[in-house]
């Protein structure tokens, strides 16, 4: 039934969405052609927050637990499962007093208004999932970028998102070559919950009336620990922390 439902709304919906990437793309050029930096971070933060409320149309909230536990003023790691695209808008959101910049695969950066051209001039890297050679370089000069302006980096190790919210081993080199070159930074696992839910269908219909969770775990500074054990720790926060699935 909701499914049924759906149909009718998924397509103001998506009439909405996409206005509004379309809106912000003339938008960010401007901010960060003619002001730089800062106006174009602040254009893209907007845009996320009315994709936000887009996603109000459907019946989805978000809530945002222990936020205020991330450190700051130091390099941030954020480590995460992944269920959907709606883990990264809200990540820019709720997240944006620390610059997120995503390790995003390739075939994004190009074909999808506003997003993909933040991706390839707001700070992102685009791996090649099929060239590890390549990513290596993309993700040092990520993590030392970080390191020199203290913002943050965002990285689903996972690879690519699970369709029923369990998550999928962790794959540990984005992670590793980040901790390497950013070595004062502090990884910080987040787990996201029911977020899956909005894509259960696909992408249309959307899925209505979900209650999206992200959890903040305890931030661990790189210095502290030997690898093996972060990556171990940081798994079993994340993992822990999701429950919201089938």
């Amino acid at each position: 039934m909701q499914k049924i439902i759906s149909y009718p709304i998924s397509v103001i919906y998506y009439l909405i969405f996409s206005s509004c990437l379309l809106v912000f793309h003339p938008i960010q050029w401007i901010c960060l052609n003619v002001f730089g930096y800062q106006a174009h971070k602040k254009s893209v933060d907007y845009l996320n927050f009315c994709l936000l409320r887009c996603t109000n149309l459907v019946g989805t909230t978000y809530k945002i637990e222990n936020r205020e536990t991330i450190p700051t003023g130091v390099p941030i790691i954020f480590v995460s499962n992944h269920q959907s695209m709606y883990d990264i808008i809200a990540m820019i959101w709720y997240f944006r007093r620390f610059h997120c910049k995503f390790v995003s695969k390739k075939e994004l950066g190009s074909g999808i208004p506003s997003v993909s051209y933040n991706l390839r001039h707001g700070g992102s890297v685009l791996i090649d999932r099929k060239d590890p050679k390549q990513a290596i370089p993309a993700i040092k000069g990520l993590s030392e970028y970080i390191e020199k302006y203290k913002r943050s980096a965002v990285i689903f190790p996972e690879g690519t998102r699970s369709k029923t919210g369990k998550p999928k081993e962790f794959a540990q080199n984005g992670v590793k070559i980040l901790c390497k070159y950013a070595p004062s930074a502090y990884v910080v696992p987040v787990s996201i919950n029911n977020s899956w839910k909005m894509v259960k269908f696909g992408l249309f219909p959307v899925g209505l009336g979900n209650r999206l969770t992200f959890t903040v775990h305890k931030a661990l500074a790189v210095k502290d620990y030997n690898f093996a054990d972060l990556m171990a720790m940081t798994e079993k926060a994340v993992v822990e922390g999701v429950n919201e699935y089938k």
